[in-house]
């Protein structure tokens, strides 16, 4: 039969399907609640597409300055330090030095006296390999090619199971490493990346749990039980990206150990039947394993997991702030505590930004895609301008941002440790802005973000291009027009937000009357010509929302998708005294401040992107 880790899942595709059918039924027949059923749009047949990274060019200043600004740090680390903790942990001569921080190999690392420096070698690497993929993708540079395809020789040369035995995240750096082998294949064309991905599978298998472990749970029999270190990997993100790889040519093993590493029983099952289990689980990771669910979809037809991740999304935004952000201190909390309200005071670490947003993204565009449901897209805006387009830029020492800060006292600072988590997550957020703006149907072209970018793609063999411009999110209007070398029949879908009430689309200056629905894609048909031009206005009205039910004294101010925070003039000064109409009449002073009346006098007030150094609270208490 031969080893354990090596025999071929027994669930079959059908009888997974059968399962996933019949848990289907069973939660429609208890009253599921489905935001589809209620939208005006169907879902669409097929799940929509997603445009290549070179389809799109992006001219927003400040989506490119992050992207150009991870993209030079990646192509300047030394790529001996990068392998060094791969082959220290293999037994390898190891020179260069330490990059130090979470990256670095630390065999006496103790959490409990030294929690960052060494804590996870190498998790990064295969994240910063996929980002330079697909920077590749996007502007062709031969340097980023050459890089990747290097990195990813040298780093086969260490693959030994030594690094997995001692790895505190063997599950969590084989996923990583899996995405960037496959993003090489796909985006570089690396002609090895699959036979590497092959002998990292091999060797990764037998250090893995034989399926999802939870998180704090112990599994590792050989390490020392009052090491709680040791019980933080997370097995249960896997799925995504082993589906990702079976899709991709990787081979048959992928689609089952996908299946075979799926959390259904404590996770997927309940959120199915619609049971909020989100409580205590640690928030980037949980929300990260929802894609999983979403690709069990898309890759094995599970309605299933379908329905948890709808579930999950819910139950995810009944505790997020007005930011979109979530999980303070890292902790999914109980359906109607008071735990988000608390963390205004409790804490400053509340909402772990580039990792949670990738996450976030990622489930919000599969969700769109399988749904064409707009509030996805709504959730993906607010999310991009309100938490990560406000981290600090990545430094070439491993400095990164990590948590924004919504409590009352807030500042905007970077973590502490070097080169964590969110360093590997932020190209990548940076890189993705391309594929979660516009998407493609048959004969249709979605338009899901408003940001100054060129889509240029191939129509029924037309050469078709779409210019977005404008001032949003800090004017109404945003312009659209067309190029193509002969006229061609596109739908195009608009996005028009929930928020969004009184919004209008003209084409060539005549309205379109009763297109433009908050909560709903506007679909225009025609047979486009070139220079074509749409306007869509999307009025940016003040608006207040609350923390929670519980606490609707306390509000963001928000305009069109972005929340206006209150600029301090030291950390800990006291919040002003103001009054719900007084934030309500915010005057616009210049282009990215709006002033607010208050008894203490005149309040600045400015979206988190633009907030430089200054201190700030996100809500503030109105009386």
């Amino acid at each position: 039969m031969g080893n354990r880790w090596e025999r071929r899942w027994r669930i079959s595709r059908r009888s997974f399907l059968k399962t996933g059918s019949a848990a289907a039924a069973a939660v429609a027949g208890h009253g599921f609640w489905n935001r589809n059923a209620l939208a005006s749009e169907p879902r669409p047949a097929e799940p929509l597409g997603e445009f290549g990274y070179g389809d799109v060019q992006m001219t927003s200043e400040l989506h490119e300055a992050q992207r150009e600004n991870t993209q030079s740090v990646l192509m300047a680390l030394n790529e001996d330090s990068l392998l060094k903790p791969f082959r220290q942990m293999s037994g390898m001569p190891a020179p260069g030095e330490d990059l130090g921080g979470w990256y670095s190999y630390n065999p006496d690392y103790n959490y409990r006296t030294g929690f960052d420096e060494g804590f996870a070698p190498g998790c990064t690497f295969g994240q910063w390999v996929s980002a330079l993929a697909r920077n590749y993708a996007i502007n062709g540079d031969e340097a980023t090619r050459e890089k990747v395809l290097r990195l990813n020789r040298l780093y086969a040369e260490t693959i030994a199971p030594q690094f997995y035995e001692k790895s505190r995240f063997p599950a969590y750096t084989y996923d990583k490493l899996l995405l960037g082998l496959l993003d090489s294949h796909v985006y570089v064309k690396d002609p090895q990346a699959l036979a590497i991905l092959q002998k990292t599978t091999n060797t990764a298998l037998p250090h893995l749990p034989g399926h999802a472990i939870e998180h704090d749970h112990s599994w590792r029999t050989d390490k020392d039980p009052n090491d709680l270190s040791w019980n933080w990997d997370e097995s249960y993100t896997m799925p995504e990206n082993l589906f990702l790889a079976y899709r991709r040519g990787a081979g048959q093993r992928y689609y089952d150990l996908g299946l075979q590493y799926l959390d259904d029983k404590t996770w997927f099952d309940p959120l199915a039947r619609n049971e909020n289990v989100l409580k205590g689980r640690h928030a980037y990771s949980y929300v990260n394993s929802l894609s999983s669910a979403m690709m069990a979809y898309l890759t094995a037809g599970s309605e299933k997991h379908l329905l948890a991740a709808q579930n999950a999304f819910a139950m995810l935004e009944a505790q997020s702030y007005a930011t979109g952000g979530w999980g303070p201190d890292e902790q999914l909390r109980a359906p109607d505590s008071n735990d988000v309200y608390a963390s205004l005071t409790n804490t400053h670490h509340t909402f772990e930004t580039p990792c949670g947003s990738y996450a976030h993204f990622k489930l919000s565009r599969y969700l769109l895609r399988v749904t064409g449901d707009a509030h996805y897209g709504d959730s993906m805006e607010r999310m991009m301008y309100n938490t990560v387009l406000g981290a600090l830029p990545l430094q070439v020492d491993g400095r990164n941002f990590y948590y924004s800060d919504y409590n009352f006292n807030a500042m905007r600072v970077y973590k502490q440790a070097h080169w964590a988590c969110c360093s590997g997550t932020l190209p990548q957020v940076a890189a993705d802005y391309r594929i979660n703006t516009y998407f493609r149907g048959p004969g249709a072209v979605y338009v899901n973000l408003y940001l100054p970018s060129t889509l240029r793609y191939t129509e029924n063999g037309a050469t078709f291009s779409l210019t977005q411009e404008g001032g949003y999110p800090f004017e109404d209007q945003v312009s659209f027009t067309v190029a193509s070398n002969r006229p061609t029949d596109v739908t195009l879908h608009f996005r028009i937000p929930a928020w969004a009430e009184g919004a209008s689309i003209a084409v060539n200056g005549q309205r379109q009357k009763g297109h433009a629905v908050p909560g709903l894609f506007a679909a225009i048909r025609r047979e486009w010509k070139a220079g074509d031009r749409v306007e869509l206005e999307l009025p940016l009205k003040m608006r207040l929302e609350p923390i929670d039910a519980a606490h609707p004294e306390t509000v963001a101010l928000m305009r069109g998708p972005l929340v206006l925070m209150a600029v301090k003039a030291d950390q800990a000064a006291p919040l002003p005294q103001v009054a719900r109409e007084q934030l309500l009449s915010a005057k616009r002073v210049s282009g990215r401040q709006w002033q607010v009346n208050s008894a203490d006098g005149p309040v600045t007030m400015m979206p988190f992107a633009w907030l430089g150094s200054q201190p700030y609270s996100a809500y503030l208490k109105v009386g």
